[in-house]
């Protein structure tokens, strides 16, 4: 199948994946678990192939560590699943609900969107987290992971979707797009597809959002700060750095910048240097940061550049107001943290910092999806509209209004003997919609 008729099909069972039955969806992600366990020494040696033709082909270092999936990855990636499992299931809950008149009753109930695009570059494990995610909201999901991840992707997405129609999922739940040129072309099929979420550099984001009229979700860059406010705790400060910097530095939620007051200054650079340096880490400074330990300049470029390497930058701050201006001007809205004392700057930090993800003493890796309790993610969205920060089911899903009366006209609300509303809110009942059939006589 061409491009066209895969989005399609796709479009045609996001209408079933929308009504069906938590017992279904559940039943489809635990058959998956089970297929990619079954298949686990199929998947590590399609990847092996990605690999060795990848390091052949010199692909960046950042790269490489998120294009290896493993068998830690895999299990990782099944315990992802496994928490879904445990969620409540987030279609058809009323989320708001109104009596207008006396048997007439107006519900706001959650509704998938209906397919979900999504573009991604090196990580097979998204694959997974993606089509789990789509299946638990009740999404279809079209999928175009980069080529340096071709063979893994393919097993990974064979397996998915067979496991998930033998479990009772609509063919063509879910569709892989599989060459470069596709790319263009589903930017194009704005009456298959609802929502595109493109996971990769500034660059290929920003591409995304220029060249479709689909709705686009998520974040180009993540230039994420550690601020050390004047009354933090010197070894948390320290511990936080070393955490959000290098724990994984291959990723959106890793720290590129770190702000220090400058009454701290004098007291932890040395020490913070120390540190850094002995996990090779490269420091780049401002001039006030060099006056104090020896490292190499930060550019300008410095403040606004994602390294995803061991690479992190150093500026000396006045103020807490200061450090808020720099990160609200640099920072890309992703995640930004704050080590303080003190509660009330701890607030006014969070109040003003102009960022998906706010954090108070604790490491900017904690933003994601998994850990957030969301069973995983489909990326993190630095969006104003709709969903922000990592996307799990919730960022997932719409509403629809659903009125139920008896009969209610219009005309009988109109004119000078006009019925009056009431506009009562009623108790949020989750509405039934589980439907295990796909069609009704």
């Amino acid at each position: 199948m061409d491009i066209k008729e895969i989005a399609l099909h796709c479009k045609t069972a996001g209408i079933f994946m929308s009504a069906l039955s938590s017992d279904i969806k559940n039943a489809a992600l635990r058959n998956i678990i089970r297929a990619l366990e079954d298949n686990m020494d199929r998947i590590i040696e399609a990847n092996k192939k990605d690999l060795a033709k990848a390091q052949k082909d010199n692909l960046e270092a950042p790269l490489m560590k998120r294009l290896k999936f493993d068998q830690a990855k895999l299990i990782e990636a099944c315990d992802g699943l496994s928490s879904l499992i445990t969620l409540q299931d987030p279609v058809g809950m009323a989320l708001s609900a109104t009596e207008l008149d006396k048997g007439l009753n107006l519900y706001k109930v959650s509704r998938p969107i209906g397919v979900i695009g999504v573009i991604f570059e090196s990580r097979p494990d998204a694959l997974v987290q993606i089509a789990a995610l789509c299946l638990k909201s009740g999404n279809s999901v079209l999928l175009k992971g980069g080529k340096e991840a071709f063979a893994t992707n393919q097993i990974l997405a064979a397996i998915i979707l067979m496991a998930g129609v033998e479990a009772g999922l609509p063919e063509g739940w879910l569709g892989l797009l599989e060459s470069r040129s596709d790319v263009d072309l589903m930017l194009k099929l704005d009456k298959s597809i609802d929502l595109i979420i493109p996971r990769g550099s500034n660059e290929f984001v920003r591409y995304i959002m220029d060249n479709t009229v689909i709705p686009v979700l998520g974040h180009a860059d993540g230039i994420c700060h550690l601020y050390i406010d004047r009354f933090a705790d010197l070894k948390m400060a320290i511990d936080l750095s070393l955490d959000s910097k290098c724990q994984y530095v291959a990723v959106c939620n890793a720290i590129e910048t770190i702000l220090v007051h400058e009454s701290m200054a004098r007291d932890i650079l040395p020490s913070l240097k120390a540190e850094l340096e002995d996990r090779g880490v490269k420091i780049l400074g401002c001039e006030k940061t060099r006056a104090i330990i020896d490292v190499e300049c930060a550019s300008k470029e410095a403040w606004k550049t994602e390294y995803l390497d061991l690479i992190v930058s150093i500026k000396i701050v006045p103020s807490l107001d200061q450090a808020l201006t720099h990160i609200n001007k640099y920072g890309s809205g992703h995640t930004d943290v704050i080590v303080t004392k003190d509660n009330k700057r701890a607030v006014y930090f969070m109040d003003h910092a102009d960022t998906a993800d706010a954090f108070v003493n604790c490491s900017s890796r904690f933003a994601d999806g998994f850990r957030f309790g969301l069973g995983a993610e489909v990326g993190i969205s630095t969006n104003k509209i709709h969903a922000r920060g990592p996307v799990g089911l919730e960022g997932l899903m719409i509403y629809q209004w659903r009125l139920i009366g008896d009969g209610h006209m219009v005309k009988d609300y109109t004119g000078i003997k006009a019925k009056q509303f009431i506009h009562k809110p009623l108790k949020k009942n989750q509405l039934e919609i589980n439907h295990a059939k796909t069609t009704i006589d």
